[in-house]
């Protein structure tokens, strides 16, 4: 194995030596010799074997075996600062170009044994359908073009009005009185041809309305709007399906999001289950919220705020980079607070009709 040195830094303090990969930290390393200096200072004029570097510390005057070497690199592969070369180019100098950025970003969390391109082909060869792409849904949509998911399905019924730019910005105004999907689409197309992306003009009464579109696809993302019980429709087609459902929204202070991993966390139908009962004060008062027709005081920066939380989550249960943050949790973000994060977990209800759909996992017995 070829062992590359990520993008680090370091000087020299005394006996100790200072390195510094993510800026949030100094790792202090004994040196008294020089050897550990030596060693990161070959790694940075290429990557290099176990051998290749015992040969090259030797020019430096220490005579260090390579097994020697080989602990050396898996102890600084436990801090983080080395990863397999060969593990962080996708093989198409044009693919690596476009993704940069997220290849550079994968390598936060890439190791010996976790490669860049391994975080990045999974999210190339992943389909998401999402639903809504208004407010939050077409922010959304941008984050997941930029992180580079290789198929999308575009589910919305709404038609784009002046209101929406306001919030909005993959639309324009030539775009007035069409349907939200199909230029959700064209901008995404024109965006990065390599996408594919379907459009489906759809009003969701029911789980069944979304059957025909579950089949092959890794991850349901996104709200709907229209109906006080359509988000629960769609958590009852993910959970059949079997995959995970990532929602979020805001009201006029809260910023919120969610996701189910069926068969694994709680649902929303188990959520649901758990509200108040509806002759008590706060059931009546949940009643009530659910029936508003709110005048969407959604702005800006708070959609896209919504639909980067989303893309997020989304991202973390294609590619395994980090395990999902909100799974069977509802996660908020109140606005007169800072947006500080509060997590309350969703309740599971082992009797939910909802959970049961959900198919087993592999190597897993229901």
């Amino acid at each position: 194995m070829r062992v590359a040195l990520k993008e680090c830094d370091w000087e020299a303090d005394g006996e100790d030596l200072l390195v510094v990969f993510d800026a949030r930290e100094a790792i202090t390393l004994s040196d008294p010799d020089g050897q550990v200096a030596a060693l990161l200072t070959e790694l940075r004029r290429a990557p290099r074997t176990a051998a290749e570097l015992s040969a090259a510390l030797g020019a430096h005057g220490f005579d260090v075996s390579e097994d020697d070497v080989g602990q050396g690199l898996r102890g600084l592969d436990s801090l983080g600062l080395v990863e397999d070369a060969d593990g962080r180019s996708l093989g198409d100098p044009d693919e690596d170009e476009r993704h940069f950025s997220n290849l550079c970003f994968y390598g936060t969390y890439s190791a010996l044994d976790r490669h860049r391109a391994g975080f990045q082909r999974p999210m190339r060869e992943a389909h998401v359908l999402v639903l809504g792409v208004g407010g939050g849904g077409s922010s959304l949509v941008q984050c997941l073009a930029g992180l580079g998911v290789g198929e999308m399905t575009l589910v919305d019924q709404d038609r784009v009005e002046p209101r929406n730019f306001a919030r909005q910005f993959l639309y324009r105004h030539a775009d007035i009185g069409l349907s939200k999907a199909e230029r959700a689409a064209a901008w995404v197309r024109d965006y990065d041809p390599g996408i594919k992306v379907n459009a489906v003009d759809r009003w969701v009464s029911c789980p069944e309305d979304l059957a025909d579109l579950v089949e092959g696809i890794d991850l349901i993302a996104g709200g709907l709007d229209g109906h006080p019980h359509a988000n629960l429709w769609a958590n009852e087609a993910a959970v059949r399906a079997g995959v995970p459902y990532v929602l979020g929204g805001a009201n006029r202070t809260q910023l919120m999001y969610l996701s189910v991993d069926p068969g694994r966390t709680a649902c929303l139908a188990c959520d649901y289950e758990d509200r108040p009962a509806e002759d008590t004060s706060e059931g009546i008062a949940y009643r009530i919220v659910e029936n508003m027709k709110l005048s969407n005081p959604l702005t800006g920066p708070m959609a896209m705020q919504v639909g980067s939380l989303l893309a997020f989550e989304a991202q973390r249960y294609l590619t395994g980079y980090e395990p999902p943050r909100a799974a069977g949790f509802r996660v908020t973000l109140d606005l007169r607070e800072g947006l500080t994060p509060a997590w309350q977990a969703l309740p599971r209800n082992p009797d939910c009709r909802v959970c049961r759909l959900a198919p087993p996992r592999e190597g897993e017995r229901r």
